[in-house]
């Protein structure tokens, strides 16, 4: 199996498969008169239809062991979801190009700073939430509506890859 190399989660490395929401390098202007700085339009919601809603959840997540063998990757086809760290800990990110399955040899990984958020745009494959911590939250900004909106893909076991932060 592949060990996957751990990059540093940059807006370049990252825009194949979403956003990255923070406010470092970011365009912002004031508002309030003139005391609190907007950055604007970090990410923006996808959904597939007109009907569909952009909607605000928090995940506590609890960290699985490490390392970890990455067996599975979804998507979601009808709406983008952001994930921001809401506790200030940096959390793990596995990806996949789009496509109508993961390709295991493109599966890239990423580690945040814990301060900030992805947004994985419409039908880019990811492993659900990783954290490092023990538990953390996320604020989860995603689309509810209508219809199947998370596909799962299985790797075949010559497929699967490990993820092993803490080497």
């Amino acid at each position: 199996m592949r060990t996957l190399t751990i990059e540093p989660l940059t807006k370049e490395a990252f825009a194949p498969f979403g956003d990255v929401i923070e406010t470092d390098g970011s365009d912002h202007f004031m508002i309030n008169n003139g005391s609190t700085m907007r950055f604007h339009k970090l990410a923006t919601v996808q959904t597939a239809t007109p009907e569909d809603n952009a909607i605000i959840s928090i995940f506590r997540a609890d960290a699985q062991d490490m390392p970890l063998t990455v067996c599975m990757l979804e998507r979601h086809p009808l709406g983008s979801q952001a994930f921001i760290p809401l506790l200030g800990n940096p959390f793990l990110i596995v990806v996949a190009p789009l496509g109508d399955e993961p390709v295991s040899g493109l599966v890239r990984a990423f580690v945040t700073n814990g301060r900030q958020g992805i947004n994985y745009h419409r039908g880019v494959w990811h492993h659900p939430v990783l954290t490092i911590e023990k538990r953390d939250d996320f604020l989860v900004v995603d689309r509810s509506g209508t219809g199947n909106n998370c596909d799962e893909h299985f790797f075949k076991e010559d497929e699967r890859l490990i993820l092993a932060p803490h080497q």
